[in-house]
């Protein structure tokens, strides 16, 4: 019965060590694959480029806030030191590459200004079909020296698109970026640190002239697009930004300022009709200004905004446009700002004396020439960025001109920290490690010490725990096949292990030897063997002292191996409980270092807070690195060992039993008992 009950709890306990062993390495397992794996990303376009980075377009709430529909729009991305490493790209920017948010699809680009050294960059990219009130993402590559360049002026704009001018050019006419080849025909002016890039600098009496090209030629009524940045220097009436007009019909359009309010008028066979004034604009400020044509009406937009309106059908116009001047609506030399207009001296008729002295009527004079009206003045002050359609943008594209391009671009496009491939620190956690300070590596560098000795103690926890399950099965198994004599499987010495008659191989010997349950067996046989060592032939009985005593002696030796079996684990202990507190010791001066150095520097931003926070968390984080192992290892060796203990209080409550059953006077007097009334 007894051993049937001990057959039961070695079965039972071989189960939930195998449970729990499975458990363990599934658990293991996880933890170890989430710990390798790298961040979650897209498959990369191309695996030849090193670096990418998410932009994202914010048309929503949370960011630009644009309601009205854009469509496809060429987007400005504005590249330097704080978002993008011009030190892994190519020195002329051939490398960089934009891919859609599918991170399949290649955009075209161009660049309007790249400067490695400075660390500035303009690129202009054609984002298709954004979406209002939504988010648009898109990818940049860079950091492939083979690469060659791909810069696509023509390609960023629409066949609609009929001049853009950026003005980066110096001591050469403007040139178009848009598939028509429009360029200026005269040279201006640059003007530097302009709203994007490179300007042009108008002083009111010269004037950019705009070729009269059968692309730029406007039908009547038709539908146009128009829009510039502009800083005005000086308040000037009537100043004219862009001007143009047919001569010969009287038609005319004109866009400007008027004592800083902005205006567009039209005329149309002599007649004149201008947009209401409203609030002038104060000089010294850049502004985004547009006039969007379409079904007899013209709209100005002030900065993404509608500004003002005219009811007026643009009329036929196929000559030059001037930007920054105005031309008189007769054919003659353009008049002065502010000089008198010529009028005609000739009268309808007029008697000349005939040879009889009387007068005689002259021929009916022809009709006179239409008087020239006196020009506008010229804008005074710098622009950027002049665009053209054929179109008539929707007002969701003009906002997003107006945000893009402007001072609040950072409410529109923001940057994603940079992704590397061919490797696990890739991405945002390479960032934050190369932005982790002195004080950080320190604790790190202990926590890493800490980690090391806690996956040693594991390793060999696990190992010896195994080692002595397997050891105390085989013992306890030959231990139940002890019938009569408790001390035949010892043979007095440690390492020497009776083989029950040959039935014990060389291997099972050896495994015993490394069992807990044979060193508190050996104990107690050599307790046995030595009170039974003078006994002679007597029989072998043990007083109720003696197995006292011997049961005295085996609980000894059980401490002894629950100290070994609880040997180092300490450390997994100090792990779990410092671990946290030294990340959060590392987290806390980190935070402290980075806020002094933004009070000291007097930058104020989120791209000059956010990496020393980050980096300043990765204390924390190797901190729980170091302790979530080392919790989850100590509470799987905790439960191996109370089951081992457990096994060792069976069996010295097994071997008290049986010695006693064995040895004790009680069985000797029994056995006298029986030999009488058997000789009776």
């Amino acid at each position: 019965m007894t051993t049937g009950l001990g057959d039961m709890r070695v079965r039972k306990s071989g189960f939930r060590r195998a449970t729990a062993n499975v458990l363990t390495a599934a658990l293991f397992g996880l933890v170890g694959a989430l710990t390798l794996l790298p961040s979650p990303a897209k498959a990369w376009w191309n695996d030849d480029w090193s670096l990418r980075k998410k932009i994202t377009i914010d048309a929503s709430a949370s960011g630009a806030g644009i309601t009205d529909p854009i469509g496809t729009t060429p987007v400005l991305i504005r590249l330097h030191v704080g978002n993008f490493r011009f030190a892994a790209a190519k020195d002329d920017g051939s490398d960089l590459r934009f891919v859609a948010g599918d991170d399949k699809t290649p955009l075209k680009h161009h660049l309007e200004k790249y400067d490695s050294l400075l660390g500035e960059a303009l690129v202009w990219v054609a984002v298709p079909n954004v979406q209002a009130g939504a988010k648009t993402e898109i990818w940049l590559y860079s950091g492939n020296k083979k690469a060659a360049a791909t810069n696509d002026a023509k390609g960023t704009y629409d066949p609609d698109t009929l001049l853009v001018y950026h003005f980066s050019e110096r001591g050469t006419p403007s040139l178009d970026s848009s598939v028509w080849s429009n360029n200026a025909q005269s040279i201006a002016q640059p003007a530097d640190g302009a709203i994007v890039g490179t300007g042009l600098r108008l002083g009111g009496n010269s004037a950019l002239t705009l070729p009269a090209s059968s692309s730029l030629g406007l039908a009547a009524n038709a539908p146009f697009s128009w829009s510039v940045w502009i800083k005005p220097a000086a308040l000037v009436p009537n100043a004219a930004l862009y001007s143009r007009r047919d001569t010969a019909a009287s038609n005319g359009l004109v866009i400007g300022l008027d004592n800083g309010v902005p205006f567009v008028e039209v005329t149309n066979a002599g007649t004149i009709q201008r947009s209401g004034a409203g609030a002038a604009l104060a000089p010294g400020g850049w502004h985004h200004f547009a006039a969007i044509a379409n079904n007899g009406q013209v709209a100005l937009y002030l900065d993404g905004a509608l500004y003002a309106s005219v009811a007026a059908a643009l009329p036929a116009l196929n000559t030059v446009a001037l930007i920054g001047g105005d031309t008189p609506t007769s054919n003659t030399s353009p008049i002065a700002p502010g000089a008198a207009p010529s009028a005609s001296s000739q009268s309808d008729s007029a008697a000349v004396p005939d040879a009889d002295g009387g007068a005689t009527a002259t021929p009916e004079a022809a009709p006179a020439a239409p008087a020239p009206v006196a020009a506008l003045a010229g804008f005074v002050g710098d622009i950027d960025e002049l665009q053209i359609a054929k179109v008539a943008r929707p007002a969701g594209f003009i906002k997003f001109a107006a945000t893009g391009q402007g001072p609040d671009a950072a409410k529109l496009v923001s940057f994603s920290v940079d992704e590397e491939t061919a490797s696990w620190l890739s991405g945002y956690f390479a960032v934050i490690l190369k932005s982790v300070t002195l004080d950080g590596w320190v604790v790190i560098g202990i926590l890493a010490i800490m980690a090391a000795l806690s996956w040693v103690v594991m390793v060999d926890r696990v190992s010896y725990l195994n080692k002595q399950t397997r050891a105390n099965a085989r013992f306890a198994k030959s231990f139940r096949e002890v019938s009569s004599d408790l001390t035949m499987l010892d043979r007095g010495d440690a390492d020497e292990i009776a083989t029950l008659g040959g039935r014990l191989s060389e291997d099972d010997a050896t495994m015993m030897r490394a069992s807990s349950l044979y060193r508190i067996y050996h104990i107690g046989a050599l307790e046995i063997r030595g009170r039974f060592a003078g006994n002679g032939t007597r029989a072998p009985i043990l007083s109720a002292t003696s197995i006292a005593a011997i049961r005295a002696t085996l609980d000894s030796g059980y401490v002894k191996e629950m100290q070994k079996l609880n040997r180092l684990m300490v450390v997994l202990t100090i792990a779990i409980s410092g671990g946290p507190f030294l990340g959060l010791l590392g987290t806390v001066v980190g935070v402290m270092i980075t806020f002094a150095a933004i009070a000291a520097s007097g930058d104020v931003n989120v791209n000059a807070i956010a990496p020393g926070i980050a980096a300043a968390l990765v204390a924390t984080v190797a901190g729980l690195g170091v302790a979530i192992p080392a919790l989850f290892a100590y509470n799987y060796l905790i439960s191996r060992i109370k089951d081992l203990t457990t096994d060792m209080q069976v069996f010295v409550d097994e071997f008290v039993t049986r010695m006693a059953e064995l040895y004790s006077a009680d069985r000797e007097r029994s056995d006298q008992i029986d030999r009488r009334m058997a000789a009776e």
